[in-house]
Parts: structure tokens; sequence; C-alpha cells
């Protein structure tokens, strides 16, 4: 299976006060978010994180990665400075890019950190997924309804764990 999450912010206390995660503290936080992860994601899966996972540096970065099953690819963030660290074990991620396109089921994915006005293959019924923006789950509700397929998979919108191609694609049907 292929899942897809943004914005996890591993140990940013702020990021529970700015979009009002039901956290009391950040290691909360890094808990449930490495439960839920753990609970729905196997070692077998892919997972596509799109930006933001951590801003405090390579070794937190690293013990985050460890704690979480599945193959993952980085498109990286604009807080995700770890990666450039030399301390930054890079094998840790199975790719590491600034977008991507991936098929899936036979619907194409197009992958980005920030929203996208236009992609390619919009009008053909590619999905763009993103993050940055912190939303909860009613932007994704309003752009189903507006027609627009474009999802927000940060974990701010989806229940703070990954979602799914499979989920995803059947939001649009």
């Amino acid at each position: 299976m292929i899942y897809f999450t943004a914005d996890l912010h591993f140990y940013h206390e702020n990021i529970i006060r700015h979009t009002q995660r039901p956290f009391y503290s950040a290691e909360e936080m890094n808990k449930t978010l490495i439960q839920k992860w753990n609970r729905k994601v196997s070692c077998e899966d892919e997972v596509y994180i799109l930006g933001d996972f951590t801003m405090k540096g390579a070794e937190i970065a690293t013990a985050c990665l460890c704690a979480l099953q599945g193959k993952k690819h980085l498109i990286k963030g604009n807080h995700d400075r770890f990666v450039e660290q030399s301390a930054f074990e890079k094998s840790l991620f199975a790719s590491v890019r600034d977008y991507m396109e991936i098929t899936y089921l036979n619907t194409r994915f197009v992958l980005f950190h920030y929203p996208m006005i236009e992609w390619n293959g919009e009008r053909k019924g590619a999905i763009a997924l993103h993050g940055h923006q912190h939303n909860h789950r009613e932007y994704n509700l309003k752009n189903r309804k507006e027609g627009i397929l474009r999802y927000d998979v940060g974990v701010d919108a989806n229940h703070m764990e990954p979602v799914s191609a499979k989920e995803i694609i059947d939001f649009f049907s």
C-alpha cells in the first residue's frame, strides 16, 4: 500500500498551539503520531512525506524515522533542513525530492509540499497532494464539493495519521 502524510513537525511545541492540535506537549504529540503511523503502515508499505517532518535537526529526525514503519520518501518542505546536515544518514529515505509524480491504481498523484493552483494532468484526473497549510478536514471536503482534485495530506487534516492512496481515490469517487 502507498500512504501520504505531511507536517508532522516532530518535537515542535509551538505547532500544537498554532494548529490547535489536541496535545499537552510535544512528547505526547510525538508518541501519538508514531503510534497512529505504525498502526496503519506496515514494514512493506511506502510512505511519501510531503514535507515538514521536523525542524529539530539530524539526530531527532533519525530517531523519529527509525521509530516509523515502512519505506519512506521525502518531498522536502520548508522545515526539512536536517536532510542537508552531514550528520543525517540520507539512506533512511528511499528518495528525497522537491517534487514528484507517481501513478497508483491508474491515478496520477502530483506530490509537492505546497498547494498548487494548477498541476500536470489536472484536467485528466490527476490529484494534487500537498501539506504546508495545516488545514483541517473541511478544506478537503470543500475541494471535493467544488470539483477540485487537490488534497491536503497533512496530519491536521487526516486524524493525525497517514492517508492511503486508496482512501484519497475513494474520497474523490
